[in-house]
């Protein structure tokens, strides 16, 4: 079991991973000053890369300063200052193993009260309800948006290279904006970027093939893809099985499946639908199916807190494990897991009857813990959920006036 978990994986572009276990992404909202990196990030990272994680993902950095998924987002673009992130790089790779920089843009998915633009592939605002208004509506990306948010793509993958990443993984799941191209619930248009599962996938594939021509072959690029949204007559798996086939010849090292949406939360356990109910890799049912046909190395993500779960997927043909919340409770994990030991313990899921309030909450406790690690203390994960929700709002409206204010100053080139 351990010569599997601890072994090493080789990619296409010749990166080697040490062992296969990631820490998934996890939205941190933890920028310092000017949208940046600092101190907090810098030690939070150094835990994990300590744990003996063989993979890091950075949680979203985004690639367009008017367009944050949360008011405390990092933002890397072209006049962002790279010292920062070099730190963050060199932080994320201080016990041997690789950091990749997830990249993403959020589309549609932006509260109401945040500055900036709302975009999405039509002018389909998020439904959730009683909850609807917390988002703000849409306006359709023209073709000149478009473009320039491919450009944009490329510039922040490129950068991050310079700063000392090993790779980036292109956010294209949960709902934020590529995930919302892909999806024929969201994606109405009727030109070449809607329609057909072809047309609906060309932003991404065309954000592929920038990155990929901006960075250098020994560089990672990764992808994130949903293995359903888990909403009737959405992205299914059927769908992701063609867009992994089409990624393929684009140079993509890995992968990562996931799933659902601020409006079908089975990223946190909790879809709209009753297909995804399992306490542990909520995803690997679907996954199953996917490994068999994938001409690509695929990573799982979702709900895996146990040694034995870990190798259940690995035995289905998954390549890499992926974990978030496991390792914000517990970042020494892997190093745990070699040693024969488990977590002492898990945190509890949020079950509430308000689905959108669940998961805002489950996300807020993650955070919780995160920020703790950040201080260098050890985590709570029995903090009530309650508890950890207000105190994150709370955070969220003294981050919104910074944000607001940094995005009123001009920026000049880095």
């Amino acid at each position: 079991m351990t010569g599997e978990l601890f072994s090493p994986l080789h990619l296409r572009s010749g990166q080697v991973l040490k062992n296969r276990i990631a820490k998934a992404a996890m939205e941190e909202n933890m920028a310092g000053d000017g949208q940046l990196p600092d101190a907090q990030l810098f030690t939070l990272y150094r835990q994990w890369a300590a744990g003996g994680t063989g993979l890091l993902i950075t949680g979203n950095v985004m690639v367009h300063a008017e367009a944050l998924t949360g008011p405390a987002g990092v933002v890397l673009d072209e006049h962002a200052p790279l010292g920062p992130f070099t730190e963050w790089a060199e932080a994320g790779k201080s016990g041997g193993g690789a950091i990749w920089m997830q990249i993403n843009h959020p589309g549609r998915q932006v509260a109401s009260d945040m500055p900036g633009v709302v975009w999405g592939p039509s002018d389909i605002g998020v439904s959730l309800g009683k909850h609807s208004s917390r988002f703000g509506r849409p306006t359709a990306m023209t073709a000149r948006q478009i473009d320039d948010t491919v450009t944009r793509y490329a510039v922040t993958a490129h950068r991050a290279e310079k700063a000392g990443f090993d790779g980036v993984e292109i956010h294209a799941a949960h709902g934020y904006l590529l995930s919302q191209f892909l999806s024929p619930l969201v994606n109405k248009r009727t030109d070449h970027w809607g329609g057909s599962l072809e047309n609906r996938a060309r932003m991404l594939l065309d954000i592929v093939r920038a990155v990929r021509a901006a960075v250098s072959p020994s560089f990672a690029v990764a992808v994130k893809l949903n293995s359903a949204d888990f909403q009737r007559g959405g992205f299914d798996a059927e769908d992701a099985r063609q867009v992994i086939e089409m990624l393929e010849p684009l140079g993509v090292d890995l992968v990562e499946l996931s799933g659902g949406s601020y409006e079908s939360p089975a990223m946190t356990g909790r879809s709209a639908d009753t297909r995804t109910q399992a306490r542990e890799a909520y995803f690997l049912d679907l996954a199953k199916d996917l490994v068999t046909t994938s001409p690509i190395p695929l990573m799982l993500t979702g709900g895996i807190t146990r040694r034995g779960t870990a190798q259940k997927v690995l035995d289905s043909g998954v390549a890499v494990i992926g974990m978030g919340t496991a390792l914000a409770v517990t970042p020494d994990l892997p190093d745990r897991w070699r040693g024969g030991r488990e977590a002492d313990r898990l945190m509890r899921p949020v079950k509430w009857s308000d689905k959108a309030l669940a998961s805002a909450a489950s996300m807020a406790q993650v955070r919780h813990q995160m920020r703790r690690l950040a201080r260098g203390s050890r985590p709570r994960p029995g903090t009530h959920p309650a508890i950890a929700l207000v105190a994150e709002q709370r955070k969220q409206r003294t981050a919104l006036r910074r944000y607001r204010a940094w995005l009123a100053e001009p920026r000049g080139a880095a």
